[in-house]
């Protein structure tokens, strides 16, 4: 492992998940502009768009997507193109 690389000045970041407000701590060399009161004491916070408590791979819960309606709209938008093509 090369020598001098890594960071040195390790301290305890808040992290939010800004879809559903959970906040956790951890040890980071992030930079951060904004600050959160955790159990009465300020950490500096980094907000993430989606962590493990939201992620649908951890939570189970899975999102359905619409596809029978997005094939639907592209065969109106394209269909006449397919269609003269195949004449």
């Amino acid at each position: 492992m090369k020598k001098g690389i890594h960071p040195k000045e390790y301290r305890m970041v808040a992290f939010k998940d800004m879809s559903n407000g959970h906040t956790f701590l951890t040890k980071s060399t992030v930079d951060t502009r904004e600050t959160v009161e955790v159990d009465g004491v300020e950490y500096p916070l980094f907000k993430l768009e989606i962590s493990n408590t939201s992620h649908p791979f951890y939570t189970g819960k899975v999102k359905l997507v619409d596809t029978a309606g997005r094939v639907d709209k592209f065969m109106s938008r394209y269909g006449k193109h397919m269609e003269k093509r195949k004449k």
